[in-house]
């Protein structure tokens, strides 16, 4: 919905506001005071973060849910622990959203926010809420080191906690901390029983890559590769990080179907890896089938290498898929010139993807520009 001459006037109008009223107003019965909150917020920086914060420790149940949806858009990491806060809210809506915003910031998240989650599993009670805590631990990379910390928490309870979500987890980063705990009599079974599980993960995917190296011939490399990610997809998240290291082989093929798998897993943890990839490789399969990886996880991180990879012909169509599948089309807006230019470009595909681009971004019209409005009330 576009914001009319009324509306528009309307905001040239009012006087400065400090950014803490107008985070109120994100809950405004008058449509356009909501819009010009929202552009305040996403232009207003770490002063808006900080008063959106302020909304979920003290604001009304509503204004507590806007704030956290409003903190997922902007995704600043310094919001992480307050989020985790709305987890212990009174009210279920307020809970639900504050995890919402958790898993969708999953790739920003920093230890600090990680390390409140992991504090919360000991004293979680079994049913919906501990489901969902379980299911937040473990879609946030940094969650490992706080949980490896807890093996070595006073409390046994505390010490079975983390070894249970470690063992789900099933994450290389964890090894050295379950062969500490193996002397400690509450998780000594548990650490046996994961050191065993991750010795056969890394032993499977080492002597499937191996067999992958000593093939030859094209085409018969195409095909081993194709098993290869068949072979290994199965093992699903468990073998994020050890395919995150494969990224640096010097086997072009390895790399290619080590990018290939961390796509289809789509896990957050392999987006700067993968970035990393798209920038640097020397091979254009790899660059590839890296941003194809980067597209099916659908991070907002690489916007910028897609947008530079459009000239690039090997590449172009698989830029343009890959920014069609952003999940914050906002990050987009700054470009919609050039993708209402492409959707009349001669390859089929890079103008369809255009067109998906330039109708998500119509759609968010009602929200104003926020370099237009936010500059009136960032003071």
């Amino acid at each position: 919905m576009e914001a009319g001459p009324g509306v528009t006037r309307s905001l040239k109008a009012m006087p400065k506001e400090t950014i803490e009223t107008l985070v109120s107003e994100l809950v405004h019965e008058e449509d356009w005071r909501r819009m010009r909150a929202t552009a305040a917020c996403v232009a207003g920086g770490p002063r808006a973060v900080q008063a959106l914060v302020e909304a979920l420790q003290g604001g009304t149940t509503e204004l507590k849910k806007e704030a956290a949806a409003m903190l997922a858009r902007i995704k600043d990491p310094q919001a992480g622990v307050a989020l985790v806060g709305l987890l212990q809210d009174e009210d279920e809506t307020v809970r639900q959203s504050g995890a919402t915003a958790l898993e969708q910031m999953a790739g920003v998240l920093d230890t600090e926010t990680a390390s409140a989650l992991v504090a919360l599993l000991p004293k979680a009670e079994e049913g919906e809420a501990k489901q969902r805590l379980t299911h937040l631990v473990g879609a946030i990379p940094t969650a490992v080191p706080p949980l490896c910390r807890m093996l070595k928490h006073p409390d046994p309870d505390a010490q079975i906690a983390a070894a249970t979500m470690l063992d789900h987890l099933l994450d290389p980063r964890s090894v050295d901390a379950f062969i500490d705990a193996m002397g400690q009599p509450a998780v000594r079974d548990i650490a046996v029983g994961t050191l065993k599980k991750l010795g056969a993960i890394r032993e499977r995917i080492d002597d499937t890559f191996n067999a992958l190296r000593d093939v030859e011939g094209a085409s018969e490399r195409e095909e081993a590769r194709m098993a290869t990610v068949i072979d290994l997809l199965g093992i699903g998240r468990p073998s994020v990080e050890i395919l995150i290291e494969y990224l640096e082989d010097d086997d072009w093929l390895v790399r290619e179907a080590a990018a290939d798998l961390l796509g289809k897993i789509a896990d957050v943890r392999a987006v700067e890896p993968l970035m990393q990839r798209l920038e640097r490789d020397k091979d254009t399969g790899v660059k590839e089938l890296a941003i194809k990886a980067l597209g099916l996880i659908g991070d907002a991180r690489p916007t910028q290498l897609y947008l530079e990879a459009i000239p690039i012909r090997p590449l172009r169509v698989y830029a343009m898929e890959a920014l069609a599948k952003i999940k914050d089309v906002e990050v987009l807006r700054p470009h919609k010139e050039l993708f209402d230019r492409l959707r009349t470009d001669r390859d089929g595909l890079v103008a369809y993807n255009a067109g998906l681009i330039s109708d998500k971004l119509e759609a968010l019209a009602g929200t104003p520009d926020a370099g237009e409005e936010g500059n009136d009330e960032d003071e």
